[in-house]
């Protein structure tokens, strides 16, 4: 089945080429490939309906970025993520968020200030009924949506690869219950409520820095419980 019907006419190579970057690479990241899988190019080519050498372009791509690791005669795989490793991606991904307040900020338009609020408005219903895919995939719009906040390219290029790197580290750590969901989703709650009073007040460099306070804290949690599970 063409889930995302890429037979249709209207769509150019780099079209077909992006859908299936996107669905692949959301997979990866929200666990729906674990780390490990293997992937079949048969069956994903089928399943978008494309032949194999389009759907090996992306997979090397994916590749490239460390979601996936080819292994000759063997076949290709989910990479696994681990905090250990990703501690200096977590650094860079630190800076970055603060650049983006300085390098060519875009002051929010009432569109992105709208897609804050629909953004805050899943956060507070998660808030009462959390559900860690759905907050996941939160999150994930939200860093996407954040990125819109400058009109640098390579810094909105390099700081989604990097965000795509360690999502799943934090998403693993969820379902294996070193750290909270209930108390994510409060913490997360207080920092799309800062986001958007300083959204408000057009002032993008606080926006870039409760976004970089944020990823350091995060990373400390996640630290420091997977520390505790390694004494116990």
């Amino acid at each position: 089945m063409n889930i995302l019907d890429l037979a249709n006419i209207d769509y150019s190579a780099r079209d077909r080429f992006d859908r299936m970057y996107d669905e692949i690479r959301d997979r990866i990241c929200l666990l729906d490939y674990a780390p490990g899988k293997r992937l079949s190019e048969t069956e994903l080519a089928e399943e978008f309906g494309v032949s194999r050498t389009p759907l090996r372009r992306v997979l090397v791509r994916l590749e490239s970025e460390g979601l996936l690791r080819s292994v000759h005669g063997v076949g290709t795989f989910v990479t696994d993520v681990d905090i250990k490793e990703l501690e200096q991606t977590y650094l860079l991904r630190m800076e970055l968020a603060e650049l983006s307040g300085k390098l060519s900020p875009a002051p929010p338009t009432e569109e992105i200030l709208s897609e804050f609020e629909a953004l805050t408005a899943r956060a507070k219903e998660l808030q009462t009924n959390p559900n860690a895919r759905e907050f996941s995939i939160l999150i994930m719009d939200f860093f996407l949506t954040i990125l819109k906040l400058t009109d640098n390219g390579p810094l909105r290029e390099i700081s989604e690869r990097l965000y795509m790197q360690t999502t799943r580290i934090w998403l693993k750590s969820l379902f294996a219950s070193v750290i909270d969901l209930t108390d994510e989703v409060i913490i997360f709650n207080r920092e799309m409520d800062d986001i958007l009073t300083a959204l408000k007040l057009g002032d993008l460099k606080a926006v870039s820095l409760i976004q970089k306070a944020h990823i350091s804290m995060s990373f400390t949690r996640m630290r420091i419980s997977y520390q505790n599970v390694e004494n116990k």
